[in-house]
C-alpha cells in the first residue's frame, strides 16, 4: 500500500478535494482507502443503539455487519492514540491510502492552500509537501495544481506514487 497525504488548515477544502479525487482514481482501476485524522472526538454510533450499549458496557471493540458494509469501532480507553502505521495495519490491501490530516507524518503530501483562510502555507516548513493545490498566485518551486482540476491532481498523484492504472 502506498500512502499519500492531503494537508492544509481547517476550511481549506481537503475533504471536498478528496471527495472529487477518489472517483478520478477509482475510475483508473485503483483500489483506494482513506484514513482521516480528527482533532476532536467523534462518534459514529447513536446512544441507545445496541452497539452503543455494548461500548458503554465496556467492550473494547464492537464490529457491526450487514449485507452492504461492516464497521469496527475500537474504544481506546487508556491506550495511547495509535500511530499512522498502526492504523494502516487495520486496512485491507489496496493500491493507495489517502490520508487527510496527519500533517506531521513524513509521507508525500499535497497541500490544499487558500490564503483567504488567513493562515500561512505549510510547504515552506514541510519538506514532505510535494505539490500545492491552490488558485492563489504563490511563490514556490513546487508543482502548483489548480485547486479544482481534479483530473490534473489525480494525474499528479498517479505519477508521483508510481501507481499502475488498470482498465475497469
Amino acid at each position: 500500500m502506498k500512502v499519500f497525504g492531503i494537508a492544509g488548515y481547517s476550511g481549506s477544502g481537503k475533504t471536498t478535494l478528496l471527495e472529487k479525487l477518489i472517483p478520478q482514481l477509482t475510475a483508473r482501476g485503483l483500489k483506494v482507502s482513506v484514513i482521516k485524522h480528527a482533532h476532536h472526538g467523534f462518534d459514529i454510533d447513536r446512544p441507545g443503539k445496541d452497539s452503543w450499549r455494548h461500548r458503554e458496557a465496556g467492550a473494547t471493540e464492537v464490529l457491526l455487519s450487514c449485507g452492504d458494509r461492516w464497521a469496527l469501532m475500537h474504544e481506546r480507553r487508556e491506550e495511547p492514540e495509535p500511530t499512522l502505521d498502526e492504523l494502516l495495519g487495520h486496512l485491507s490491501p489496496c493500491d493507495l491510502v489517502l490520508i487527510e490530516g496527519f500533517k506531521q507524518e513524513p509521507v508525500p503530501k499535497l497541500e490544499v492552500y487558500r490564503p483567504e483562510n488567513g493562515k500561512p502555507p505549510l510547504f515552506p516548513e514541510r519538506t514532505d509537501i510535494v505539490a500545492v493545490a491552490t488558485d492563489a498566485d504563490i511563490a514556490t518551486d513546487l508543482p502548483k495544481l489548480p485547486l479544482n482540476d481534479f483530473v490534473a491532481i489525480a494525474d499528479f498523484v498517479v505519477k508521483t506514487m508510481q501507481l499502475q492504472e488498470r482498465p475497469c
